[in-house]
C-alpha cells in the first residue's frame, strides 16, 4: 500500500470536510478510488474511501466501502467509527433494520461510546422500539448531565427509565 498517498488523502479529506470544500473532497474521493482499485482488500483504504464519500454527502455510495472494510477485519477506533458511520448512514437512508443491527454491534463492541448508543436509540425509535429507545436515551442523559435539577431527580428518573410502563 502507498502509505504516503493514503496519509495525504486523509489530511486533504479532513481539511475539505472542515472547509466544506466540495472540490477538494471530490479530489480526495478520486485519490481514494484509485487506491482502493489498487488495493481492493485493504480494510483501511476501504474505510477511508467510505468516510470520504460520507463527508461528501454520498452515503449510499459509502455503504459498500464501509461493509467491505468491516468484512476485511477493520479494528479499533477505525472499526468504531465505521460501525457508527455505516449505522447512521443506513438510518438516514431509511434502512432502519440494518441500522439497528449495525449499531447494536457497535454498542456491543464499544459499550462506552455514547455516540453509538444515541444513534442506536434513534434507530430503535425508527424500528418502533420506543421503550428501548427512551430507556437508552434517558440512561445516557442521566449519566452525562450536569444539570442540577436533573441530578436532583436522578434516582427516580433512573428507576423510571427502567420501568416506563409501570404506574402506581
Amino acid at each position: 500500500m502507498n502509505r504516503e498517498r493514503l496519509d495525504k488523502a486523509i489530511q486533504m479529506r479532513e481539511e475539505g470536510r472542515a472547509k466544506q470544500d466540495q472540490a477538494m473532497l471530490a479530489e480526495v474521493r478520486a485519490m481514494l478510488i484509485e487506491l482502493v482499485s489498487a488495493y481492493p482488500d485493504d480494510a483501511e483504504i476501504n474505510f477511508q474511501t467510505a468516510v470520504a464519500h460520507d463527508n461528501s454527502g454520498l452515503g449510499r455510495e459509502a455503504i459498500p466501502f464501509y461493509v467491505h472494510a468491516i468484512e476485511q477485519g477493520l479494528s479499533g477506533p477505525d472499526l468504531e467509527r465505521a460501525l457508527l458511520g455505516l449505522g447512521s448512514t443506513y438510518r438516514y437512508l431509511g434502512f432502519y433494520q440494518e441500522a439497528e443491527e449495525t449499531l447494536r454491534r457497535g454498542v456491543a463492541e464499544f459499550p462506552h461510546h455514547r455516540g453509538l448508543q444515541v444513534f442506536l436509540a434513534i434507530a430503535l425509535y425508527n424500528t418502533g422500539k420506543y421503550k428501548q429507545s427512551t430507556e437508552l436515551l434517558l440512561a445516557n442523559l442521566l449519566e452525562t448531565t450536569s444539570d442540577e435539577k436533573l441530578q436532583y431527580f436522578s434516582k427516580p428518573l433512573s428507576y423510571y427509565a427502567q420501568h416506563l410502563d409501570e404506574t402506581w
